[in-house]
């Protein structure tokens, strides 16, 4: 089948050797769980201890990072970018190195890319293609969705190659961009099926295409064709249409959807109340949409913002996404970063039609993130860290590897600085585009360390990552925190509610003043032709609602580490003084 290509760069000898072992100690862990003090040590990757400082001993050579007055949480995973796609006759400019290379330095240490194929491309080999350009470049782990953008017998024939040997998981289906990318109902109803069939997950680019031709064409006829008609073109219940008809279809076939990229109140409250009527469904909103509205941005600066699904003119859109984050009507933010420089955004300055879209993020996502829900007082640091990893990594079956501080788990770990402050710009961002969209923002939450697989890949400010060390991470089919509500083996996320294990919220939630949508079923929305009805109701910044893990949390595992030299000739003597249960481990 696939003969996928294999990384070409070695890692420096300064990178391979220099940090073999590391233990991080006085520091605060937050998972999106719970949040204890423990001190963690880490080997050849791998976290091999999570606990007290007395209950290990440590030989010389290991570096110790002190963490005390910090937070040590699981890497960031950014589950939506676009590095090096093309786009017409564009290219977006941050590849897959300088891309992860501005992940690593914002905290993330995971990215899952998409893979476009042109229409009548095959998918294994537009996936190939991916390959041979992520490998050789990325700084850290990546998966990668693959884009479904024609159907046919050879199409679904390639899903299953994907699903069975390729190790992906996830297709992305477009409802917009009639003529190039959009499927139609027929299409995705088969395509679903087909996904389901395979314990797969269907992602979905939500818009209506046929509205938003329909109002292109209106919108050029009668002389709109700057920046600020790309958003009269479609607006939010364009977005909110497809956002329904999405859950519709794919509850139809029995398929977990994922919607990318919501932008707008009115699409989150929607996926919230098919959720609550036992839909699997899950949400994802973006850096971009968080951070900033178009209402702050001047008329001459549009064409730098302009994405699909469109950043919302409102300003108190970043807020009530926030607010959807915090009450698991959404549970995961992406970046969607897909880069252009100016001159490139300036070809579509007198018409909107041939403006790039995307923009920045996957730096900058964490720091926003934090600023706009912990510091703000909308989430509390478990939440956060729900939605900035440990979610992204169950829905796509990757966690515990993934997304937790935990013995066995990848010691992608950043340490983090909530009260720490920086500003951010283009002439300190590691994007190579020549402008960033939160230009002059200064954010609270910054991270300090950030550890690759047990790497210190940045450090206070300075970034030291190779091209190559990453690896492409398998994402196994039927992941249980999804397929678990498909087969009903757990209950649907309840609206009343939860007490976070901490006990301290951040804000009372009375003080949010957020509000819970009216429980409706999806039939009665259809009769009610998608009204946004809401009343008073106090929440949750929810972590584990509705699921049940459907593997062993490897928290609760025991643990070795070979007793054989390693490469610098030392053997390895970490004991660990009082393991769990009470019997000895003995050297490792």
């Amino acid at each position: 089948m696939s003969g996928s290509p294999k990384p070409v760069k070695k890692v420096p000898i300064h990178l391979q050797s220099a940090q073999n072992r590391i233990y991080i100690k006085n520091g605060q862990i937050v998972n999106h769980d719970k949040s204890f003090k423990a001190d963690v040590y880490i080997e050849d990757g791998v976290i091999k201890f999570v606990g007290n400082a007395s209950d290990i001993t440590i030989p010389g050579g290991v570096r110790v990072i002190d963490a005390a007055g910090r937070m040590i949480i699981p890497g960031g995973i950014d589950p939506h970018t676009h590095f090096q796609c093309p786009m017409g006759d564009h290219v977006s400019v941050d590849d897959f190195y300088r891309g992860t290379k501005a992940a690593v330095a914002g905290g993330t240490t995971m990215i899952i890319d998409c893979v476009l194929p042109k229409k009548h491309e095959s998918l294994v080999e537009a996936y190939d293609n991916w390959r041979a350009w992520a490998d050789p470049k990325v700084c850290c782990d990546y998966a990668l969705h693959v884009g479904i953008t024609w159907w046919s017998k050879s199409v679904s024939e390639e899903i299953g190659i994907l699903c069975k040997e390729l190790g992906v998981n996830s297709f992305k289906m477009y409802m917009a961009y009639k003529g190039l990318y959009m499927l139609g109902d027929a299409e995705l109803l088969d395509i679903f099926e087909r996904i389901r069939f395979l314990n797969g997950i269907a992602l979905v680019h939500a818009e209506n295409g046929d509205i938003i031709a329909k109002n292109t064409k209106s919108l050029l006829a009668d002389g709109n064709s700057g920046p600020e008609a790309h958003e009269l073109s479609r607006q939010e219940e364009v977005e909110a249409e497809a956002v329904h008809r999405a859950c519709i279809l794919a509850h139809q076939m029995k398929t977990p959807l994922y919607v990318a990229g919501v932008t707008s109140k009115s699409s989150a409250e929607l996926i919230g109340r098919a959720r609550r009527s036992g839909y699997s469904v899950f949400g994802e909103t973006l850096a971009s949409s968080i951070g900033r509205s178009m209402s702050s941005v001047g008329k001459a600066e549009r064409v730098y913002y302009i994405t699909s699904p469109p950043i919302r003119m409102s300003a108190e859109t970043p807020r009530q996404l926030m607010k959807s984050l915090a009450y698991d009507d959404l549970q995961v933010t992406g970046s969607d970063n897909c880069t252009f420089n100016k001159k490139q955004k300036e070809l579509g300055l007198s018409d909107f039609t041939k403006i790039p879209n995307g923009v920045n993020g996957v730096e900058d996502r964490m720091s926003v993130v934090w600023e706009k829900g912990v510091h703000q007082g909308v989430l509390d640091p478990c939440r956060f860290v729900a939605v900035t990893s440990t979610n992204a990594a169950k829905i796509f079956n990757i966690y515990p590897q993934k997304g937790r501080i935990a013995i066995g788990s990848d010691a992608d770990i950043v340490i983090w600085n909530p009260q720490g402050t920086r500003t951010i710009s283009k002439d300190s961002h590691y994007h190579a585009c020549d402008y960033n969209i939160f230009e002059g923002m200064t954010v609270h939450g910054v991270a300090e360390y950030v550890l690759v697989r047990g790497r210190v890949c940045a450090e206070n400010g300075a970034v030291r990552v190779a091209e190559g060390h990453g690896r492409f991470i398998p994402m196994a089919v039927r992941p249980p925190y999804v397929y678990d509500i498909v087969k009903e083996k757990v209950n649907v996320p309840e609206e009343h509610p939860e007490e976070n294990q901490n006990g301290n919220l951040a804000k009372k939630f009375a003080e949010l003043d957020i509000l819970i949508p009216e429980e409706k079923t999806m039939s009665a929305l259809i009769a009610e032709n998608l009204p946004i009805m809401t009343g008073h109701s106090p929440c949750s910044t929810p972590s584990v609602r509705g699921h049940v893990d459907g593997r062993r949390d490897m928290q609760e595992s025991s643990f070795s580490i070979s007793e054989e030299l390693d490469k610098s000739g030392v053997r390895s003597c970490i004991k660990v003084k009082n393991p769990p249960g009470g019997k000895s481990s003995g050297f490792w």
